[in-house]
């Protein structure tokens, strides 16, 4: 048995998604448990327009899953995942063993996260903050 690491991201159906959150998001923790895998991490990444319409849709939620399972079952969930009417597209992906840890951390703590302060804006010059220079080859500030 070869369980690895792997990343997942899913486009849901967004109209679905606003009338059942936790039944359409939790989709894909029951593909994975009943394939006997262990969900690591299971969240929302974002809800955007699509670049194209896929089965009409305009405008999709994309959901982002980590998890552990056997190598020999990802055929079958990916084959869930397609059957699934609430999942627009899938992306299954193996994640590479020396960074899987610090990928699920990050995306534990992405709720979490304080958004970065903005930079504060130059402090503004005029006339009265420059002292006036005399002297030979130096005008003064207008």
């Amino acid at each position: 048995m070869s369980v690895q690491t792997y990343e997942c991201m899913l486009i849901l159906d967004s109209n679905r998604f606003a009338r059942d959150q936790a039944g359409v998001s939790g989709q894909i923790s029951k593909f994975v448990k009943n394939a006997g895998g262990d969900v690591l991490v299971s969240r929302l990444w974002e809800e955007r327009r699509l670049a194209y319409p896929i089965e009409g849709h305009r405008k999709g939620t994309y959901w982002l899953s980590y998890f552990k399972l056997d190598s020999r079952q990802v055929a079958g969930l990916e084959r869930e995942c397609q059957l699934s009417e609430s999942i627009l597209r899938s992306l299954i992906l193996k994640v590479e063993p020396r960074i899987a840890d610090a990928l699920v951390s990050h995306a534990k703590g992405a709720g979490q996260m304080a958004r970065p302060k903005p930079p504060e804006a130059a402090p503004v010059t005029t006339k009265a903050d420059v002292p006036e220079f005399e002297g030979e080859g130096v005008d003064a500030i207008e």
